[in-house]
């Protein structure tokens, strides 16, 4: 079993790209059975002004392809790009 804390500290990267995304912040989880549905990502690198709210993604649980020692390897959606629902 891995814990929330054990996947905070692995870092999701998108595989097509080797691009880094970012660090776990939470999870969402289905209410009905239990399951995780997806990954809620901060990107922890914030530019601009203090003020400015850090954006989050939202990558499905379909999306993994693996999670291994370090990181967690992720495939694009069909559009192209990580989930974005427009959390911010």
């Amino acid at each position: 079993m891995v814990t929330l804390s054990e996947l905070q500290e692995k870092e999701v990267v998108l595989m097509q790209t080797g691009k880094r995304l970012g660090f776990i912040d939470d999870l969402e989880i289905d209410e009905q059975n239990g399951l995780i549905t997806a990954l809620v990502i901060i990107e922890r690198q914030m530019k601009g002004s203090f003020f400015n709210k850090p954006e989050e993604k939202v990558i499905a649980w379909n999306q993994i392809v693996t999670i291994g020692t370090d990181i967690i390897l992720i495939t694009e959606e069909k559009n192209g790009s990580p989930t974005n629902n427009g959390i911010n």
